[in-house]
């Protein structure tokens, strides 16, 4: 019986599916964990920024009827204005 390349690589494989079989789950149970964090980041966040537009919002509709309004009123006539100097005599 002759010893070929083969053995060696069956060993590593071995090697391999045991450390798979012992360290898949804590791994998988960390990138789970990390995803988690990250999708609640996410909608808090999300949460965050909706609802500092919506603040923007409705600051910018109170502003502008604001701004409107303070136009709207009605001052009488309007006196010409004279664009010549006026002489001294």
């Amino acid at each position: 019986m002759s010893k070929t390349t083969k053995d060696g690589f069956s060993i590593l494989g071995l090697g391999a599916a045991a450390c798979i079989a012992c360290c898949a789950g804590p791994i998988l149970a960390f990138l789970g964990g990390l995803s988690l964090a990250g999708a609640a980041a996410t909608w808090f966040i999300g949460g965050a920024g909706l609802v500092v537009a919506a603040v923007a919002a409705v600051a910018f509709v109170y502003v502008r009827s604001r701004r409107s309004r303070s136009c709207a009123t009605d001052a009488g006539p309007v006196q010409p204005v004279e664009l010549t100097p006026k002489t001294s005599r």
